[in-house]
Formats: structure tokens, sequence, C-alpha cells
């Protein structure tokens, strides 16, 4: 009865083995499979993450965010800026959902703010990433117009990121404060999502440093919710233009792991030392490092 059964087994594993859909099995792992993973193994690259190791680094130490400095030096790394940007927004849609989770545990998300200043900065940042595409197709590069965007946008982000230090320091909330009713504001909110929206996916630049100087100055918030709120509506803003520069062809997925693999190490590193090192110092520091590499890209 069993070596009936066996014999039965047999003829149907050789039928199997004949079929042409084993042939095609067979050749993907022997030929396309290997290749497949060499080719994603090869795509890794020391420099770059090293690079994010570093950037992860700081982010962590100082706070600064992570456009601030990853755009600029990935395109000081050779990478063309326009794929610097999309890439960018990828990595920081990944990075900022764990952000805003944790804030969202705690509950020190403002969402009214989230959603007037989403409104305006999403379709904004669609339309920057359309106009990226437009200019690419008619004049056929768009590295000179983005590149020249990000120096001017690095220089606003550096400045925001000093009156943030400035103004933050003078500025003492409690964290029981609700702050303004953000709908009396509605419109004004909503165009200053647009106008951040656009910088943001013209350059990646800006969604986080640009937005917390105005919700510190404006909202009448918490300083744990301004934080809160500023990562929420930056995972809206980022993963919005990550997905059209994703359209356009924009975004670089081997760059992107390379990055989260130099850079998630970085963060918690850069996070522990913070407890121990002068922070206020370092970002006015990093600040100045970042408006004079964008001086220089203007």
């Amino acid at each position: 009865m069993q070596i009936g059964s066996d014999h039965a087994m047999n003829a149907m594993a050789m039928g199997l083995m004949n079929s042409p859909y084993a042939a095609m099995l067979w050749n993907f792992i022997q030929g396309t499979l290997p290749q497949y993973t060499w080719d994603l193994i090869s795509q890794f690259r020391l420099l770059i993450i090293v690079a994010g190791l570093v950037i992860g680094f700081l982010i962590g130490l100082t706070g600064v965010g992570g456009g601030t400095l990853l755009t600029p030096a990935l395109v000081l790394l050779g990478v063309p800026p326009t794929v610097a940007v999309g890439t960018d927004l990828f990595y920081g849609s990944l990075t900022k959902m764990v952000g805003s989770y944790q804030h969202w545990k705690q509950g020190s998300i403002n969402w009214k703010w989230v959603t007037y200043l989403a409104s305006g900065s999403v379709p904004a940042a669609v339309l920057a990433t359309y106009l990226i595409r437009y200019v690419r197709l008619h004049y056929g590069s768009a590295e000179s117009f983005v590149k020249t965007g990000l120096g001017v946008v690095l220089v606003l982000a550096s400045l925001a990121t000093l009156l943030n230090e400035i103004y933050g320091k003078r500025q003492h909330r409690l964290d029981n404060l609700e702050g303004i009713d953000p709908s009396k504001f509605k419109k004004r909110i909503i165009l200053l999502g647009a106008a951040v929206g656009f910088l943001v996916g013209l350059t990646s630049v800006g969604s986080g440093s640009l937005i917390a100087v105005a919700l510190l100055m404006f909202s009448g918030l918490s300083y744990t919710t301004i934080v809160g709120t500023d990562i929420a509506h930056a995972l809206l803003l980022v993963t919005a233009g990550a997905m059209a520069h994703w359209q356009i062809g924009t975004v670089n997925l081997p760059l992107a792991a390379n990055l989260l693999i130099g850079s998630l190490p970085g963060v918690v590193l850069g996070s522990k030392l913070a407890y121990h090192t002068p922070g206020r110092p370092l970002r006015f520091a990093v600040a100045l490092l970042v408006l004079a590499g964008g001086l220089k890209m203007v």
C-alpha cells in the first residue's frame, strides 16, 4: 500500500518538474533571483551609509530637521538635486511615521492645526513637484532650477532655526496651554501651509523648521504640542511630496535604504548623547553651517 502511494507521489513530482511552470520557477531561482539579489546588494554604498550615520547623529544630537541637513549633503556627494529632493522626501516620510505615532500616543497633536496646514501644503507640494517635471520636459533639465531653490530655502530654514532658538528661549509655555482657535484664522493658516508646502515639494526642506517657527510665534500652544503638531503635519506633507516625486521618477530606493541603514543608529546615538551635551550652541552652529551652504548654492 505504502509502495503504491510512493510511486504515485514520485510520478506526480516528475510530472510537475516536467511542466513549463516548473521550468520557469527553476530558471527564476537559478538565474533571476540571484542576479536581483546581487543587484540589490551592490547598491549599498559605504559612503552614503556613513553620511546617513553622521546626519542621523546630528539630527538626534541637535534636533535640526533632516531635510535641512540631508538634501544639501546628498547634493554635495554628487546626487542630482531632483533625486536628492525626492529621495529625502521618501526617507522623511518613513522616519516621521515613528515620531507621529509617539506624539499621537501621548496626545500632543493639535489636529485642527494639522488639518488646516495640510489643506494648503499637500496640494502645493504636489504642484511644486509637477513644476519640476514641467521644467525638465521643456528645458531639458531641472537640476539648476532645483539647486537654486534649495539654496534659497536653506537660507530661510537656517534663519528660522536661529529664530526658533532665540524666540523659543524667551517664550515659556506650560504644557496645559490650549492655544488660539485655528478656525478663526483658517484662510491664513491654509495659505501658510500652501507656501511651505510649495517650498517642500520643490526642495524637501522646511516641513519642520518653517512650520515650527510659525506655530511657536502664533499658535499659543505648549511646546510639546507644537513639536507633535509639526511632526504630524510634516508626515502628511512629505508623504504627499514623496508620492508625487515617485511618480515623476526622482525617488532612488537603494539610496534611501543606504541612508536608513546609517541614520537610524545615528539618531539613537545622537539622542542619547544629547542629554550630556549643550544642545543650544550646537543648534546655532549647525544652523550657521546650513546658512553658509545655502548662500553658496544661491
